[in-house]
């Protein structure tokens, strides 16, 4: 076998100015004390609450490159630490995503933790406490986080409840924080700094979310987020009439039951 590879880029560069966030608590303060203090954190919170984005931002903020990885029910410590690979009749070595965040010291982005398999909590385990280290069996080497490595893992309590949850053992390994959907006024805030859409439409688009959130016993799966009114507030933007795209942007993508989006629909006519 041929030695391992050097380490491949594989990472996003870091933009010259944050993509725009609008904190809803003491969420950033909190992960740049995280950061300096080198300990993981661990973001809670509904879809589209803005876990992604707080980790972007807060990536370019400090400096830092990021390595990001859906989990899922198939990802194994295999697809994270690396595997040999066969290249023009050589055996090489080639990193995967943690492995390269190791090496390189940037902030390692775990999305819906919980739904990785056991392994890969094993593996991330030397990470979260004062080793800072990594092992990567198939390779037989043990590498050091590089200065600026931060982990941050994330997921959604009220999904995973009764499927897949955190053990404590993990879940004591970090500092965490959680995040909600944002006030009425925040959210305006939130989606005007986004999609530049008018006051009034944004207000309406903000009524039209909060009221669904109030509505359980439509029998959604998941309360609406803040993203799907982002989205319908694109599609506005750009044109559409706004039950349109409420139609298309916040009830088809909440349901696939006829009659629940039928009276998704009577709360759209109301508001606009």
């Amino acid at each position: 076998m041929t030695p391992a590879s050097p380490p491949t880029p594989g990472l996003a560069p870091v933009p010259k100015e944050p993509p725009w966030y609008r904190p809803v608590g003491n969420e950033c303060e909190l992960f740049e004390t995280a950061f300096r203090q080198q300990v993981p954190l661990l973001l809670k919170g509904p879809t589209g609450c803005g876990k992604s984005r707080l980790v972007e931002h807060m990536a370019a903020r400090l400096g830092r490159p990021l390595v990001t990885v859906a989990c899922h029910d198939e990802t194994s410590a295999v697809d994270l630490s690396g595997r040999y690979l066969v290249e023009g009749g050589d055996t090489v070595w080639q990193d995967g995503p943690v492995t390269r965040a190791v090496r390189s010291g940037a902030i390692l982005y775990l999305d819906e933790f919980a739904e990785a398999r056991s392994d890969v909590v094993v593996v991330i385990h030397p990470l979260t406490d004062h080793r800072r280290t990594l092992y990567v069996e198939r390779h037989d080497e043990q590498i050091e986080a590089a200065p600026g490595f931060m982990l941050v893992v994330s997921y959604n309590p009220g999904y995973q409840r009764g499927l897949k949850e955190l053990k404590p053992s993990t879940r004591q390994r970090f500092l965490a924080a959680t995040l909600s959907h944002p006030d009425p006024d925040v959210e305006l805030e939130i989606l005007q700094g986004e999609t530049g859409i008018d006051t009034a439409n944004g207000k309406k688009l903000c009524a039209l979310v909060h009221k669904l959130r109030e509505l359980e016993p439509l029998g959604l799966a998941e309360m609406p987020s803040t993203r799907l009114i982002v989205n319908a507030a694109r599609l506005i933007q750009a044109g559409l009439p706004a039950r349109m795209a409420c139609d298309a942007a916040i009830v088809e993508s909440l349901t696939d039951d006829a009659e629940i989006a039928s009276g998704l629909r009577d709360l759209v006519a109301l508001v606009f």
